[in-house]
């Protein structure tokens, strides 16, 4: 599986160029690897939702980028070489399966979760409601990166599904297939905490 890393001064991810959304970080390369290989059986809901079979060999790190401060502070933020590659019709149905298939597995999530999640040893950390507001908000940020404004689901899929060109539609943008991994990461990522919070 074609992997690569952003590189922070504090934190690494490791984030699978093939299947949007599978990106886990770790202190360092080596722990940021062992966290992605960990997280397979759970991307494995979101392949199958998908209708894609999940299908995954050793690791293979083709690409290294420098993080940021946003990687850092704990979000994935740079655009890998790969993301400027070209997309096929057949490539950006794919890409699009795999977004809706994100947002389905989040609302699956929060369907079957409490109100009210555990707290963090300091009492820190938000319920249910709070995390599917705060998903929301980000996908309208998202969207702007594309060139939607007030953007359903449908309407940034439909984007994904007729995106051919690698070239942002914005100064400050992003290609479509870095945007479909950055908006997947950011969903999973929050169903994940809150099944993680729910128990």
């Amino acid at each position: 599986m074609k992997v690569y890393l952003e590189v922070g001064s504090k934190k690494v991810f490791a984030c699978s160029l093939d299947w949007p959304g599978w990106c886990r970080s770790g202190k360092d390369e080596a722990l940021a690897l062992e966290a992605l290989e960990a997280y397979e059986s759970r991307y494995a809901v979101v392949a199958k939702r998908a209708g894609i079979p999940l299908r995954v060999g050793a690791l293979d790190v083709v690409e290294r980028v420098k993080g940021n401060a946003t990687t850092d502070f704990g979000a994935p933020a740079m655009i890998a070489q790969a993301d400027h590659d070209r997309l096929t019709p057949k490539q950006a149905e794919r890409l699009a399966a795999l977004l809706e298939a994100s947002w389905k597995v989040f609302d699956d999530v929060v369907k079957s979760a409490p109100p009210t999640l555990r707290k963090g040893p300091r009492g820190g950390g938000r319920d249910t409601a709070k995390i599917v507001e705060h998903v929301a908000n980000a996908q309208e940020a998202y969207a702007r990166k594309i060139g939607l404004h007030n953007a359903s689901r449908s309407e940034i899929l439909d984007a994904v599904r007729s995106a051919r060109d690698s070239t942002p539609v914005k100064d400050n943008g992003w290609p479509p297939r870095y945007a479909v991994r950055r908006i997947a990461w950011h969903v999973i990522d929050h169903a994940w905490e809150i099944e993680d919070k729910s128990s």
